[in-house]
């Protein structure tokens, strides 16, 4: 039976820039909600949601942990996000099965790089969504400039739904522009909040401020224009209702304020997330396809509806081994039954059902709609897949993953450590879709590509303490792509006699570059009159997606060219699956050599902070790094650089910032795009190719 009514339930992410805040917002939230005792703080490693060794060393956020807590009547499950872009994916396929997000902003900062990254990403997943901006307290803290970069950077509608208090320099408190009062916090914890009036010298600025509140609701409210048209007196409690209505349609975003680590700002917060965000019955139902028809269907969030998850994430524990993350979008699974992998095609069983909080785990019966929980037992599902009965097969849409920008060479130290280290990399690749793993044919070296420098720090750290490899390391080399940049037509023919059956396949492809860029390859059958049997297509895209791994120019894969499969011929007695798998390969290659391939590198997009006397030296080394600068904006009393650079020419970074301004700089970057590599820089990393692989070798 249900223990928890589906209209109190609230999946919610923390999500923001790095360093703004999210995991210690995180653990005020369990500890005010009473899932934890003591509060744990991020510098001192003692974090809840950091529970990982890399974590609680580094004080960042890598991998998106998950806990459920109460608050009043409701149950909220949360999962805390990265900040760092190179864990980006964490936070795609976290917003993919959430209904609501806080994004938390830095007082100061504002705006990040980082916090539209987020945010777009949270529009990608239509997902509605609050705002806090957190550390009032700090000096240089801005409440209304962060507003205002809010309606400028994220063309957020967003007004204020509480403003800080001071008392001298010290942040106690925040008032309610909502219900005009002024919350007061009398102690160090954040326990004994005492409710007063707004004191006299804020009752015009709240004025202005609720007025203007009603405005922006009423501008996507219907009801609140009609009311707000006809001078109709506004109650606090109609208020609340059309800020629900308006969140949840992601029209509107309400901003809360607060210093989470003086634990001040955090039970409005809570309340807010209870009022505001959505129920899983608020949200229009998740849109499907029944892999047999391919017709969309739409999944009845509902104890009654056939059972239907989603996979999100995939992770080892040393203890019960594989867990796999799965979030509920209808129906009930009980501990034992059997699934149906509707991605894979396959039955799976669930041995075990397990409530997750951080790396900690409480075995549970059953799993509702609307719940987020790990499941043991499921030995092929993926990160992606869609779960559900075999007699009501549904297929929900998969994330989208991000391309590697970054790659090294990686090598067992001893003949012992190879088997190890094969099986390493093989459950990291399950764990995170964003790391990828590659045999190099050249150079025959195994190849590990990430998002970033951190990104391949992190999984060689885990390698080598997790599970006790000793391995070699390359230094870190740029993901190069390979693309075509005029259309062509190929033609792809493996015959192969050798007494007996022989081998036939003959297919003729168009290839051209892609309108948009970043849509990877792309393939349409256009074959008519059975020119090639239905049978064998599936072999022609498999040919092209595999010869795709690997460019004419320098090896690295080929991005951003749409393939369309326009005629071809079979013999009756020699064509297999095989031999147009072959055909296909041979007309992708020579496509690819006649259609004026080019070298395409990542372009990252970063964000230099550095004080005003030293903006002069920042330029000029950017300017001598073939960077693109964008904007220079004033950020308290320093200077915002932000440019295009290409990822090969910020390598190790940090040591150049930090020379060139005494150390007192700082910058964010992020992949951005990838644009075609300078003809003389192409020239060597293809004759570096050409020597079997010195580019990408270094140990």
């Amino acid at each position: 039976m249900r223990k928890i009514a589906l209209e109190t339930l609230r999946n919610i992410g923390i999500i923001a820039h790095i360093d703004a805040g999210k995991t210690t917002t995180t653990e005020r939230i369990l500890f005010y909600t009473g899932k934890t005792y003591k509060i744990g703080e991020v510098h001192d490693g003692t974090a809840t949601m950091d529970w990982m060794v890399q974590e609680q060393e580094r004080g960042i956020t890598i991998t998106a942990a998950c806990t459920t807590c109460k608050w009043q009547d409701f149950t909220i499950n949360i999962i805390d996000t990265p900040g760092h872009v190179d864990f980006t994916i964490e936070v795609e396929r976290s917003l993919k099965v959430l209904d609501g997000a806080v994004v938390v902003f830095c007082g100061v900062g504002g705006v990040e790089p980082q916090s539209e990254t987020v945010w777009r990403q949270a529009d990608r997943y239509n997902v509605p969504r609050i705002a806090f901006v957190n550390k009032m307290d700090r000096v240089g803290s801005n409440f209304p400039e962060a507003i205002t970069q809010m309606h400028s950077k994220l063309g957020a509608n967003a007004a204020a739904a509480q403003i800080p208090y001071y008392e001298g320099e010290e942040l106690s408190g925040v008032i309610d522009i909502i219900e005009n009062k002024l919350l007061k916090y009398n102690d160090e914890l954040g326990l004994q909040i005492e409710i007063k009036d707004t004191p006299v010298e804020f009752k015009e600025q709240v004025s202005k401020l609720h007025n203007l509140l009603i405005e922006k609701i009423a501008e996507v409210d219907e009801k609140m224009m009609d009311d707000y048209v006809h001078g109709k007196k506004i109650g606090a409690l109609e208020i609340k209702h059309a800020i629900r209505r308006a969140v949840i349609q992601n029209k509107f975003v309400p901003v809360f304020c607060g210093a989470s680590f003086k634990n001040r700002g955090i039970q409005p917060l809570l309340d807010a997330i209870c009022d505001y965000l959505p129920s899983p019955l608020d949200l229009p139902p998740v849109k499907g396809t029944n892999p047999e028809t391919g017709e969309f269907e739409e999944i009845t969030a509902s104890d009654k509806a056939p059972f239907c998850a989603l996979c999100f994430k995939v992770a080892t524990d040393p203890y019960v081994g594989r867990l796999n993350y799965i979030r509920v979008y209808s129906g009930t699974l009980k501990s034992g039954d059997y699934l149906y992998n509707a991605s894979k095609r396959t039955k799976e069983r669930i041995t075990k059902l397990i409530r997750m909080h951080a790396n900690k785990q409480e075995a549970i019966d059953y799993i509702h709609t609307g719940d987020i929980a790990a499941a043991v037992g499921l030995k092929e599902t993926k990160t992606g897949d869609t779960l559900c009965t075999e007699a009501n097969p549904i297929l929900v849409e998969s994330m989208r993953f991000p391309e590697p920008v970054i790659q090294q060479a990686i090598e067992p130290k001893t003949k012992i450590d190879q088997e190890k280290l094969g099986m390493a990399l093989h459950k990291l690749a399950e764990e995170d879709p964003s790391f990828r793993v590659t045999y190099a044919q050249e150079t025959g070296e195994t190849i590990i590509s990430g998002m970033g420098q951190l990104h391949l720090e992190i999984v060689i750290d885990r390698i080598m303490r997790e599970f006790n490899v000793e391995a070699q390391v390359g230094s870190p080399q740029v993901a190069y792509r390979e693309t075509l940049t005029k259309k062509v037509i190929s033609v792809g023919k493996f015959i192969q006699q050798s007494g007996g059956r022989g081998q036939y396949g003959h297919a003729v492809i168009e290839m051209q570059p892609q309108e948009t860029p970043g849509l990877g390859i792309t393939f349409e059958d256009k074959i008519k009159s059975g020119a090639i049997p239905r049978e064998y297509i599936p072999s022609v895209k498999q040919g092209i997606f595999g010869a795709a791994k690997s460019g004419v120019l320098a090896g690295y894969p080929v991005t951003d060219v749409k393939v369309t499969l326009v005629d071809g011929s079979f013999h009756e007695v020699d064509s297999s699956e095989m031999a147009f798998q072959m055909a296909a390969a041979l007309a992708f290659t020579d496509g690819l050599r006649k259609g004026r391939p080019i070298l395409l590198e990542p372009i990252m997009d970063i964000e230099i902070v550095v004080p005003e006397e030293y903006m002069g030296a920042i330029i000029g080394d950017l300017n001598s790094r073939r960077a693109k600068i964008i904007s220079i904006n004033q950020r308290g009393n320093a200077r915002a650089i932000r440019a295009y650079v290409p990822l090969a020419e910020v390598f190790n970074y940090a040591t150049v910032s930090r020379s060139l301004t005494q150390g007192r700089a700082s910058y964010t970057m992020e992949p951005s795009f990838y644009a075609e590599v300078p003809s003389h820089i192409a020239e060597k990393v293809i004759a570096g190719f050409s020597t079997a692989g010195t580019t990408r070798r270094s140990f």
